[in-house]
């Protein structure tokens, strides 16, 4: 839970970094509850998910160690990239930049699923199709969001923009993050949803 919460706030200074400049408390008090919205709603579809998949999904902040292609092209302890990545950039750009890849899941299939499909317990692995399904589901939970708070319009609208945001920033295809797991398990759903959330990203920076 605490994994969630720090999500939560490092998601509401990244996108509410100019508001808070400008002392203008509203718009980020508007923004904690976006930011509260964005994260409960795509945790809660990859634990739905991976529910429907007899499983359980747990999230952390996303850790980052390999800088490099080589084996030995890594830092000697994971350092919070999670936090550290979203929060320098939007300080480097003045909260121009936004970037919003903040947390990572591992998944863990139950000893339920093992007795159910299996009849013993040592066949409990996930496979990469299921860890695409489960990170798919959140991408798509995002582009949902963005299109209902699109219509209402107002202050609705940077709900709309900042889902679509998140999804980009998660479908990006490094270390463990959702774009990672979708990609490897399934590259027809890579590239569908990599269009769409390409189209969405198009509509929160031009429209």
């Amino acid at each position: 839970m605490l994994n969630i919460i720090a999500a939560i706030i490092i998601l509401t200074v990244v996108a509410s970094f100019k508001f808070i400049l400008n002392a203008d408390w509203n718009q980020v008090a508007f923004t904690l509850g976006f930011a509260t919205i964005i994260i409960f709603v795509t945790v809660g579809a990859k634990k739905l998910m991976a529910f429907w998949l007899d499983a359980d999904v747990e999230h952390e902040i996303w850790q980052f160690s390999r800088y490099g292609l080589r084996n030995h092209w890594h830092f000697k302890k994971e350092i919070p990239g999670g936090i550290i990545f979203p929060l320098f950039l939007s300080l480097f750009s003045l909260g121009y930049l936004k970037f919003t890849a903040l947390l990572t899941f591992e998944t863990k299939a139950s000893k339920y699923r093992a007795a159910k499909r299996f009849g013993f317990y040592s066949f409990t692995e996930m496979t990469d199709w299921h860890n695409a399904l489960i990170g798919g589901a959140g991408i798509v939970s995002l582009l949902i969001i963005s299109i209902l708070a699109y219509f209402p319009g107002g202050i609705w609208e940077q709900l709309s923009k900042l889902a679509a945001i998140y999804a980009f920033c998660n479908m990006i295809p490094i270390s463990k993050l959702d774009g990672t797991q979708i990609f490897f398990g399934s590259r027809v759903l890579y590239a569908i949803l990599a269009v769409i959330t390409i189209i969405f990203l198009g509509y929160a920076f031009f429209l």
